[in-house]
């Protein structure tokens, strides 16, 4: 598995950051069962630059939390048979899958967590958690697939033992 971090805006949180991202796609993928090795590129970034990348990946011009780009896609969420078809999602060296790209907003991470009441550390690993379920096709447009995802979330986290 190869899980590549890059902080862009040198944010400093109350954790160790790195080893937590690592810790928290590792258990994403365990707990999807995801069958392949995977590849995972994780950027930490700024709200300045994640309104530029949302307004030119998305068309919204306005700051986000987190924005996951799957590589994968799914007939439905967490399926991945037929991922060997899609032979752009292999990376020719490594043989690994690439599941895709999250970049998270440091400025989002450290407001969020003061107006929800909890840890940095529990917002940093729940917006983890909820981008890797993007990459693995889930998604939360209906309730019906937001019940999916959340119940998918709490499952990693409870895991993880990151509480609110």
């Amino acid at each position: 598995m190869t899980i590549n971090i890059i902080n862009e805006v040198q944010a400093k949180f109350q954790f160790h950051y790195k080893e937590l991202a690592e810790k928290v796609i590792r258990c994403s993928v365990e707990m999807e069962n995801f069958p392949y090795d995977p590849e995972v590129n994780l950027t930490i970034s700024d709200n300045i630059r994640i309104q530029e990348i949302n307004r030119e990946f998305r068309g919204i011009d306005r700051a986000t939390d987190v924005l996951s780009f799957p590589m994968i896609e799914y007939a439905s969420p967490a399926d991945f048979s037929g991922i060997e078809q899609q032979y752009d999602t292999i990376n020719p060296d490594t043989g690994e899958v690439m599941l895709g790209d999250i970049v998270l907003s440091a400025d989002r991470i450290k407001a969020q967590a003061e107006e929800y009441g909890h840890s940095q550390k529990r917002e940093f690993a729940f917006l983890i958690v909820h981008s890797m379920l993007h990459l693995f096709g889930y998604d939360h447009m209906e309730p019906e697939e937001a019940s999916v995802m959340e119940t998918h979330q709490k499952m990693i986290l409870d895991a993880l033992k990151i509480f609110r």
